[in-house]
């Protein structure tokens, strides 16, 4: 491949990833920065690879990587580094591929921190009490979990089995409860009326 393949194959992954990962490429001849895709490192064309206490590996086939470095600006950077080589087979190019993982880590933390669970209280028994939708919710996902099935992919048959667990619980006690159950099961309610009355005869 030629240079110019490189680039634009660096460009693909910068854009890719944009705006989270750089892709420098050098020429290993020259050991000197030839491409820079997406540059947040703030090297220049021209600028010493220095890589020539890895040389060794990464023309042995050593791919290099992934590792963790910081950028200019604090920022934590994985990186990963490989060798391009020509149809001969010798190594002509280094390419490597610069992500910022700092965003990634603050959305982890943010996430961390809204999940906390000593940040939440029981629910209030009185509040609650009569919120038949909730007890309806919580058993139908019970009931799916124990079979290994989800609301998306229910078989007719394995809703008449829902509906008949659900008469057996008293869920259709609460007012509209049968309306509530045809909407979240995808059914008519005639249909879901049908199973009752056979249940109930």
């Amino acid at each position: 491949m030629t240079l110019e393949n490189y680039k634009a194959i660096a460009d693909s992954i910068a854009l890719l990833l944009y705006p989270h990962a750089e892709v420098i490429v050098h020429e290993l001849r020259s050991q000197t920065v030839v491409h820079i895709a997406n540059n947040f490192s703030q090297r220049e064309l021209g600028d010493d690879s220095a890589i020539d206490h890895e040389l060794a590996d990464l023309l042995n086939g050593v791919n290099l990587g992934p590792y963790e470095k910081l950028n200019w600006n604090g920022q934590k950077i994985r990186s990963i580094s490989t060798v391009l080589r020509n149809q001969a087979g010798e190594a002509e190019h280094l390419m490597c591929i610069n992500l910022n993982v700092s965003v990634l880590e603050q959305a982890r933390a943010a996430l961390d921190a809204f999940f906390q669970m000593s940040r939440l209280v029981p629910q209030p028994d009185s509040l609650f009490r009569n919120d038949w939708q909730e007890r309806i919710n919580t058993f139908l996902h019970a009931w799916l979990r124990e079979r290994n099935l989800s609301l998306q992919t229910l078989q007719a048959k394995d809703k008449r089995s829902l509906v008949q667990a659900l008469h057996a619980e008293g869920a259709f006690e609460g007012r509209s409860a049968a309306d509530y159950i045809a909407k979240v099961l995808n059914m008519g309610r005639a249909t879901v009326y049908k199973y009752l009355k056979e249940l109930r005869a």
